[in-house]
């Protein structure tokens, strides 16, 4: 633990508790959870007050552009064997957000926070985390994100020398060159379906080879490090070769994965993998992900995806056709507003699925499928969409706020 601090000070305490008072009266007008807007006033009137509210905790930060939501859930569900934990579980990973989180957890003594690939070494500054879980980089936001081998060398330079022990995806290689400036690395061997961001190098821009699972580049001699715990098929692996089983009610191989990369975090904290995997059963849905509800007599799954790598994991884990399945895009600020992202989904996994099309871009969408030769109809709204389907299951794809969009709609 990281020992006990000081009480907050007068400034700390008045800071906190304004953030509070302006997220409370955000939440009574209607306008979402107010964490964030709390987080920023909070901030402003002490700008360490994150510092001051992780000094008490032992803090992991999860960083990535795919599954960070998901694994900050299961770390923190398998920390809980040890202690009290304090995590942003609803998904509010900027500064802000993560400073409104920890306001509310005085009495823990974990603290498990999901971090934007962008802040990540400012709030590494911060909470002097313990452990760093990161998982991968690839292509996401692009009208506003820097692209992903700018964002590895913002992990490089900002963890170069870190005493956190930083648990690593083994088969990015994006992953592997910004983690292997730090002294401290435990890597785990959790796969990476989508490879078009890791063709080139990142060290020296030479060509990639990827024979099999493995990786190494021709020129410069990076290549894939020896993991020492490993995702394989439903057990993980530990360090000694022991297979545990995966618990899990979160469907896909992706979700298999976080929970290696959970169970690697947990055993960090002294917390065996057989206990870890098994509270991880706990997680039913993370921020409505997953979840199945009943809509106009149809049972929707809705499933998350917001980027190229996520769409390929979402299609690898929906039901076999002829299962319906909806589509819906937004480009709002959240989203980013480029879709040219779309074309580099492959769209011809949806064979043989009958496909409906919503969402504010529901036409750049159209056109991507038909040249992916699908079968689709663009649709008004999802209620249009469910009433085309016929009863029993829906498989709902939606990005950021098409996927918001949708849960207010069903009630969820």
């Amino acid at each position: 633990m990281a020992g006990n601090s000081d009480p907050l000070t007068p400034r700390a305490k008045l800071a906190v508790t304004a953030g509070k008072a302006v997220a409370a009266a955000s939440r009574a007008a209607g306008r979402g959870s107010g964490s964030v807007i709390g987080g920023r006033v909070a901030l402003k009137l002490d700008p360490d007050l994150l510092a001051r509210l992780a000094q008490h905790l032992d803090v992991t930060l999860v960083s990535a552009t795919n599954g960070k939501t998901t694994t900050t859930r299961l770390i923190a569900e398998a920390l809980k064997a040890a202690g009290p934990v304090v995590s942003n579980a609803l998904g509010a990973n900027m500064p802000a957000g993560i400073t409104s989180a920890l306001a509310g957890g005085s009495e823990a003594r974990f603290g498990v926070i999901e971090v934007d690939e962008k802040y990540l070494a400012g709030v590494a500054r911060d909470t002097d985390p313990k452990c760093i879980a990161l998982l991968n980089l690839s292509r996401d936001q692009l009208d506003r994100a820097a692209e992903t081998r700018m964002l590895a060398e913002n992990w490089r330079e900002g963890l170069a020398g870190s005493k956190a022990v930083i648990v690593a995806n083994a088969d990015d290689p994006l992953v592997v060159w910004a983690a292997s400036s730090s002294p401290n690395v435990i890597w785990v061997a959790a796969g990476q379906m989508w490879k078009d961001d890791a063709w080139s190098c990142p060290s020296c821009g030479g060509v990639m080879q990827r024979p099999g699972d493995d990786w190494f580049c021709s020129e410069c001699g990076f290549r894939r490090p020896t993991p020492s715990w490993a995702l394989s098929g439903d057990h993980v692996l530990d360090p000694h070769g022991s297979a545990w089983p995966i618990h899990l009610q979160l469907p896909g191989r992706a979700n298999k994965a976080n929970a290696a990369s959970s169970a690697a975090v947990a055993a960090v904290f002294g917390v065996p993998p057989q206990v870890a995997l098994e509270r991880m059963y706990q997680v039913q849905a993370v921020a409505g992900r997953y979840d199945v509800v009943q809509f106009e007599g149809r049972d929707l799954r809705l499933l998350l995806a917001k980027n190229p790598a996520g769409w390929l994991e979402t299609f690898s884990l929906i039901d076999p056709p002829p299962t319906p399945v909806i589509l819906s895009v937004n480009a709002r600020g959240a989203d980013g507003t480029d879709t040219s992202w779309l074309w580099d989904v492959d769209y011809t996994r949806l064979t043989g699925h009958p496909i409906c099309v919503i969402g504010d871009r529901k036409l750049d969408l159209a056109v991507r499928l038909e040249v992916a030769n699908q079968q689709f109809q663009v649709c008004e709204n999802l209620d249009q969409a469910v009433q085309l389907c016929p009863p029993g299951r829906i498989e709902v794809i939606a990005n950021y706020t098409a996927f918001q969009d949708l849960r207010r709609r069903v009630g969820n």
